[in-house]
């Protein structure tokens, strides 16, 4: 009986714990639209302001605008491929995950496909 009583106790406790730590994310709503977005690498915040529509996303980033296509992975994770590549750099696709969703925000991490150094960032949507 003690056994069962402490299993149950344990259970409890268990479950109450991992309710604290699940994280929100409702991605499909920010599968389209208008977003601005902040990443900090280095104490440097960088802030960019984008349209995603469809399979289509426009970027304008320090006075630049640029297109990428979007290949959704499923319904958080994403894959950027820039159309119109300038140099190497921007030939290597970017690989976006949203963290956790709020009603108007995600959190996000991305990183160039096959490499490991991600960074996160913080997307409003502004529509």
């Amino acid at each position: 009986m003690k056994n069962i009583i402490r299993i149950t106790i344990f259970l409890l406790l268990s479950y109450s714990l991992s309710a604290c730590y699940n994280q929100n994310r409702d991605c499909k709503r920010f599968t389209e639209g208008q977003f601005e977005s902040v990443v900090t690498i280095d104490s440097v915040v960088y802030k960019s302001k984008f349209l995603r529509q469809g399979n289509l996303q426009i970027e304008t980033f320090k006075g630049i605008t640029d297109s990428a296509s979007v290949r959704w992975i499923n319904s958080c994770e994403y894959i950027l491929t820039t159309l119109h590549p300038k140099n190497r750099s921007q030939e290597k696709p970017v690989h976006i995950k949203l963290l956790t969703t709020t009603d108007s925000s995600y959190t996000f991490e991305y990183n160039f496909v096959g490499e490991s150094l991600k960074t996160i960032g913080i997307a409003n949507k502004v529509d």
